[in-house]
């Protein structure tokens, strides 16, 4: 069951604020070894789909439902916030953060486009011509 835009702004701001203070309290075990520093840039790559979700609801809410988040601004803040978050805890997490980000926005894309493109409805009458 899908919830409205109002709560689904509220749900991906309050995790993405849990996700973003998760890894600052968490910094050095995220820093520790190499696979952590991985998992670190998975964690920013869902700071950043859920900070998207977040504008794109607030835009909706504010601007009309029929408002879509577009490349820039509002793509590219959220990654540059995700990214300065994991900055914050090493520089291997900002490399895995823009790689699992990039996948997680064209799966996002694709989801977003199979659930919301409606084909238009085609004209099967193709007028005929008369000859002379």
């Amino acid at each position: 069951m899908a919830v409205s835009t109002t709560v689904s702004l509220v749900l991906a701001s309050l995790s993405a604020v849990l996700i973003f203070s998760g890894m600052q309290m968490y910094r050095p075990l995220l820093a520790s070894s190499q696979m952590a520093t991985i998992f670190g840039g998975y964690l920013g790559s869902w700071l950043f789909i859920l900070s998207l979700t977040a504008v794109s609801n607030l835009e909706a809410v504010v601007l009309g439902y029929g408002f879509q988040a577009k490349f820039f601004p509002e793509v590219s803040f959220c990654l540059v916030v995700a990214l300065f978050a994991c900055g914050m805890v090493h520089r291997v997490c900002v490399t895995s953060c823009v790689l699992f980000s990039i996948a997680a926005l064209y799966y996002v894309n694709k989801i977003s486009h199979k659930v919301h493109n409606v084909a238009a409805p085609v004209d099967s009458y193709a007028g005929k011509k008369k000859k002379k």
